[in-house]
Parts: C-alpha cells; structure tokens; sequence
C-alpha cells in the first residue's frame, strides 16, 4: 500500500487533475503535477507544479523519481514517457491500457477481440484502403482519426461514398478508422474503479446529452432498461479485467433506437460524466482512483440521494460579462465548481454545476434553471 503522507504524480493539469487533487489533500497525500503551462488548474492544488513537456525525458525522470506512485489525468501520453516513468515509480493504470485507449484502431481492434459490442468499422491507412472501408462499413459512416480526437475534432461524418476521399484528406490523410454511424436514443457511460487486488466497483451509467460535440448534461441513473444497464456494467468490468487495470476507467456507450448497447469509446481516467460524483456519491471517481492506484480498499460509490444531475459550464457564458454566480447559488440545493481557468474561450470547459434531487427528472430541470440563472 502506498500510504497517507506519500507522494502522487499526475500527467496533466486538468480540472480532473484538480479534483483528484483535492480529493488526495483531504486523505492527507502530497501531490506532484506535470503539464506544459503553468498555473494549471492541478497545478494551483498541487504541492509542486512542473512545467515541462510530456515528451521531456529528462523531466519525466526527475517527476517519477520524486513521486511513490504516477497516475494520468491525460492520457495522451507518448509511450516513451510512460516506459521511462515506469523506471523510476509506480505507474497504474499501465502502459498498455494507455496505448490502447489512445488509439482508436488498437481500441476497437482490442474490443472486437474480447467479442464486446462494437458499430462496424474498418482501417484507413492510405489510399488503397477507401474502397474497402467503405465496402465493409457503407453509408452513413463516420471518418475518425486514430489518435488525438475529442469533443468531435477529428471527425468528419460521410454521406455519400465519394465523400470519403475528400473526408481523409481534409484529416491531413492521417491514419483513421471508418465507422458505421447508428441511429442513436441516448448516450450513457459507466466510470470503473479497479484496485490492485481486482476489487472492483462502479458508478453508472450515466446518461449524457452533448451540444455541438461537448458533454453539457450528465444524470445519473440514466433512462435505460435494466438489462442494458447491467449489460453496460458488464462490458466495463470486463473491459478492466482483460486490461489488469488499476485505476478509474470510464466506457462510453451508444444505446441505439432498437435497444442495442454499442461500446463507443474507453478514457482510462476519471470522465467528465463522472464529475457528479464529486458531491452525489459517498466516495467520488476521484477518491475512488486515489484509493486505487494507492493500493487501499475502494470506497462505496452509493449515491447520497436518490438522483443527480450535472451541467457543464462553458466559455460561451462569459460572452456578456462574468456570469452571476449568487443567483444560481441562492438555490440552496446547487454545488458550483470553478476551475480555476483564467481566460474563458467558446467551448472551454470552465465549470460545472451539480444538482441532487429525488429523481432523474426533478435533477435535470434544477440544474439547468441553475444554468440559466448565471446569465
């Protein structure tokens, strides 16, 4: 066990760096963080803030060699960076299920290969491999590049098959993976928590609405059948199984109209879906990921009520001045977080609100009438 008073070092400076920050600062951890900017919203929790590039050897050296233990708040990490962390300090979750989850082709190929629910999709790798990506996955599809797509870039949806040409090449013909585009009813995800000895436990699913390709509302329980809902728990336990991981892992999923469950994509760390378990759950995905890759038993993920929602805080609000933070607060049931961001740009995630309420429903109004009180 890596013990209250040891040192933890998290790759990035995200808001999902900070929370794990201060959830690590209440069970009494030091906390050492690595991203290229500074004053980075980890960065103003951390006990030490190194500014330096992921791909910095040198820098990553000297990280691991401070810390007990390294975990991500940033997946997209070279593997160089993380063999070399792994010579000097723990690492959890591991090198493969980084390497997997940052690439889509090595992620659905490792999907399909445990027989998990999955859309059709085929590899684009030069030229000659069009006609038979759209062979085997038809229209209407979706072109994705492999690596370093989220919140809809590197995406290009195709209509028609001559369509997919020009699709690539607009992606700077970089490598990519065809998929089939399903007729969607929702959107749902299940965040994972596995420890070192195999413990393992869940919040979820969580069902999330996006606009213009960026998660705005999550609420949990989602709006699913029991079946799909045990299905969807299934596959990411058995996700994290087969990847021995330690950590916090969350699967997004697809429901299609006709009840099909399809994996979407997996994010080996705590997911902004999961952001509610901040305020709603006993022990949150970011205590949860501590307790984790630190060896100590998990913590329960029971909700404190029977139903919460979440909504994003985007750049757009400050569009017409600083939002007017007392009238969403003087709704006493509203948990507002800010993320320490100092300039607000249209899609940057700067904060989010959370609502517990006695229903799915009931905490989803609450929290966008909070929404729609800062403006």
């Amino acid at each position: 066990m890596i013990l209250p008073g040891s040192t933890i070092g998290v790759l990035g400076g995200g808001q999902l760096g900070r929370m794990f920050a201060m959830a690590a600062r209440r069970l009494g951890y030091r906390v050492h963080t690595l991203a290229p900017d500074h004053d980075t919203p980890t960065g103003q929790i951390a006990d030490v803030e190194i500014n330096a590039s992921y791909d910095d050897m040198d820098a990553v050296r000297a990280f691991a060699q401070a810390v007990d233990v390294v975990t991500f708040e940033f997946e997209n990490v070279s593997a160089a960076a993380v063999a070399e962390a792994e010579r000097h300090a723990i690492v959890r979750p591991n090198g493969r299920s980084l390497a997997i989850a940052q690439h889509r082709l090595r992620e659905k190929s490792f999907l399909a290969d445990h027989g998990l629910p999955l859309a059709p999709f085929a590899p684009v790798r030069t030229d000659a491999d069009l006609p038979a990506a759209m062979a085997a996955v038809g229209c209407p599809s979706v072109l994705k590049t492999a690596t370093s797509g989220y919140d809809g870039k590197g995406q290009i949806k195709i209509e028609e098959p001559d369509d997919l040409s020009t699709a690539w090449t607009s992606l700077g013909r970089r490598e990519a993976v065809l998929e089939a585009f399903l007729d969607l009813d929702r959107e749902i995800s299940v965040i994972g928590a596995r420890g070192v000895d195999g413990e393992w436990s869940f919040f979820g699913p969580i069902e999330n609405a996006h606009a213009r390709h960026i998660l705005d509302v999550s609420v949990l329980p989602a709006h699913v059948p029991a079946e799909t809902a045990a299905l969807a728990v299934d596959v990411t336990h058995r996700v994290m199984d087969a990847l021995e991981f330690i950590g916090v892992l969350c699967v997004e999923f697809f429901v299609t109209r006709d009840g099909r469950l399809v994996v979407n994509e997996l994010a080996p760390r705590p997911h902004n879906s999961g952001h509610l378990t901040f305020d709603a759950c006993r022990t949150s995905q970011f205590e949860q990921q501590l307790r984790a890759v630190c060896g100590l038993p998990l913590g329960s993920p029971d909700l404190l009520q029977p139903a919460a929602a979440m909504a994003n805080l985007l750049g757009d609000m400050w569009d017409a001045g600083e939002p007017n933070w007392a009238a969403a607060l003087a709704m006493r049931d509203v948990k507002l977080h800010l993320y320490g961001k100092s300039s607000p740009r249209p899609g940057r995630k700067m904060g989010h609100l959370t609502v517990l309420a006695g229903s799915p429903d009931e905490a989803k109004r609450r929290v966008l009438q909070a929404r729609r009180a800062l403006l």
